[in-house]
């Protein structure tokens, strides 16, 4: 399957936001690194919390804020809402081709590029955290579904995998 046909999709961004969610995401982003930044994505969340906008923006902040554990947990969520949406197993784990083909055929791959890209996020975020054999489960689910490497997860997994390979600088010293 072609993760790049966006053909006749609409794309997460493009879903109708409320107007006063709208504004905080503005505000959100005009008060970055402030206190009032977060509170603002909240409000907004509160008003929209299946807006995957909402969420992504949230994502974002909790991410670059270093704040691992809530942008995991965004992820996930944001995986939830578009999973549903797809039509998608609860658990990441029971995807098949037969069900990503499914929600392909019924012409919402930008959507399931989405999940895919969330699922793809989860796993940054658990290599940050360190967790490193949940984030390799993740992103061998996902080059077994992207044929081509779209998503550049199979690219990724080489990465660790060569990174684990060396020695780390303990061992380097001691030698």
């Amino acid at each position: 399957m072609d993760l790049l046909d966006f053909t006749d999709c609409n794309l997460y961004f493009e879903d109708a936001l409320p107007a006063e969610a709208e504004t905080l995401l503005d505000k959100a982003s005009a008060e970055y690194g402030e206190p009032g930044a977060e509170a603002a994505l909240l409000s907004a969340y509160a008003l929209a919390p299946r807006n995957l906008t909402v969420l992504v923006g949230l994502y974002r902040f909790y991410f670059y804020q270093h704040r691992m554990e809530d942008a995991l947990h965004v992820a996930e969520q944001a995986m939830s809402v578009s999973g549903a949406t797809l039509g998608l197993p609860d658990d990441w784990r029971h995807l098949t081709p037969e069900c990503v083909a499914a929600a392909a055929a019924d012409r919402r791959f930008a959507l399931l590029r989405f999940y895919l890209l969330a699922l793809k996020a989860a796993s940054i975020v658990l290599l940050r955290l360190r967790r490193i054999d949940e984030a390799k489960a993740r992103l061998r689910m996902i080059a077994a579904l992207d044929s081509k490497d779209h998503l550049d997860s199979a690219k990724l997994l080489e990465v660790i995998a060569e990174f684990h390979e060396q020695p780390d600088d303990e061992t380097a010293l001691a030698a």
